[in-house]
């Protein structure tokens, strides 16, 4: 969120906070990207907050709501207040319920896989629109192809990202294999230890692809616990992936720490793999 909306989100959620009975005299900055996430002392509650023309907060509280009523590892909606969208002062909050974090640690692969193979069951059953995987790789694509919001990019690695996206897709939606709602993101920042266990959080990015999708953004040794996957399919999705996360930190808009540094050393990453693999970005 740009610096200069922050204050104004800040006190529209404690406001909102305030306004619904919850003791909100502090707000601790958790996270700051595309919506900034606030703890609110002392109720103790986790309010996202997002400019009105940026979020699908319904769809997430909606789909939380589902999941954790059939028991999926995902975090809930702040029970102690209505489960909905709030809006205030050109933003939309939502609350939900805060868990301390545990002792930092390494997650062990086979607790991940477990966790992401019951969201799964539980999202396999879910009859919600949602978008395609593809149209998340199109927006890499416009994103690649916009000189203007990606000034940054130099021609030959514009070409790389563009040729990958556009092969990588082209080579999954070739294989054919089965799809269903899928997390979207369920890399290792939108999964919590808590004392509880395993949860996954931000699922605005829900879509519709293939289990392999999510798995490849989640740790490599993850996959080798996750039954069934279709080891070339994954591989393939683990170098789009790689793409599509690479295209978004050339974004002049970008505000992921150290962004540019991280977007340079993974587009070393995808020219070695493409050359490893024995095939150019193209897929020829």
């Amino acid at each position: 969120m740009r610096a200069s909306e922050a204050p104004r989100a800040i006190t529209s959620a404690v406001s909102i906070a305030s306004s619904l009975g919850l003791t909100a005299d502090h707000a601790t900055v958790l996270h700051d990207s595309n919506k900034l996430t606030l703890r609110l002392l002392p109720c103790d509650v986790l309010a996202r907050v997002a400019p009105v023309a940026q979020q699908v907060a319904r769809f997430e509280v909606d789909l939380a709501l589902r999941l954790t009523g059939s028991g999926c590892p995902v975090a809930a909606p702040e029970p102690r207040v209505e489960p909905g969208v709030y809006e205030r002062d050109g933003f939309v909050v939502t609350f939900w319920t805060y868990h301390e974090p545990t002792s930092p640690r390494e997650i062990p692969p086979r607790d991940y896989a477990d966790a992401l193979e019951r969201l799964h069951a539980g999202m396999r059953t879910l009859d919600v629109p949602t978008p395609r995987f593809t149209d998340r790789v199109e927006q890499a694509q416009h994103l690649v192809a916009d000189r203007d919001r990606t000034p940054e990019l130099d021609d030959a690695d514009r070409r790389l990202l563009g040729d990958t996206l556009r092969s990588m897709k082209r080579r999954i939606q070739e294989r054919g294999g089965a799809e269903q709602v899928l997390h979207g993101e369920p890399h290792p920042g939108n999964l919590l230890t808590t004392r509880g266990g395993l949860l996954f959080v931000d699922l605005e990015t829900c879509c519709r692809g293939p289990v392999e999708f999510d798995l490849a953004h989640a740790p490599e040794e993850v996959s080798a616990h996750y039954p069934g996957l279709d080891q070339d399919l994954l591989r393939a999705c683990r170098t789009l992936v790689l793409a599509m996360i690479t295209t978004w930190r050339w974004d002049r808009g970008d505000q992921f720490p150290d962004g540019r540094r991280l977007g340079a050393k993974w587009l070393s990453r995808i020219r070695a793999g493409l050359d490893h693999n024995g095939y150019a970005a193209d897929g020829c």
